[in-house]
């Protein structure tokens, strides 16, 4: 994160540039269930968008890897972020969402990186 920036702060204290953080998702999933898995990812791009969130899509397997997935999606600041972490968990469809990736057992594990956009 820009170190001119402190959490809770939406914008650089010079310039109107906005503090933009990416969250980055590498899933290791069933090959077999790919298609539940893309079902999922569906239901999360919507839901990052009506919590105020830009979804950059999922990529599926196709070549190499059977087993792995990705999929980004960022917000315009950590402020923004943790909100969205909080109405997630009271968010009746994010947790029909979450229940069907448990129902289905397509993610077998995933892990969560965060990263600051670099712009020309």
């Amino acid at each position: 994160m820009d170190p001119r920036v402190k959490p809770g702060d939406d914008k650089v204290k010079k310039g109107s540039r906005v503090a933009m953080i990416t969250c980055f998702l590498r899933y290791e999933i069933d090959p077999d269930k790919v298609k539940e898995f893309e079902e999922y990812g569906r239901m999360w791009i919507r839901l990052v968008k009506k919590l105020g969130g830009t979804h950059h899509g999922y990529l599926l397997p196709s070549e190499g890897a059977s087993d792995i997935a990705l999929a980004s999606f960022s917000f315009p600041s950590l402020a923004a972020y943790e909100q969205y972490r909080i109405s997630m968990a009271d968010d009746a469809e994010c947790k029909a969402a979450w229940d069907y990736g448990q129902k289905t057992k397509c993610i077998r594990r995933w892990e969560r990186n965060f990263f600051r956009p670099v712009f020309e």
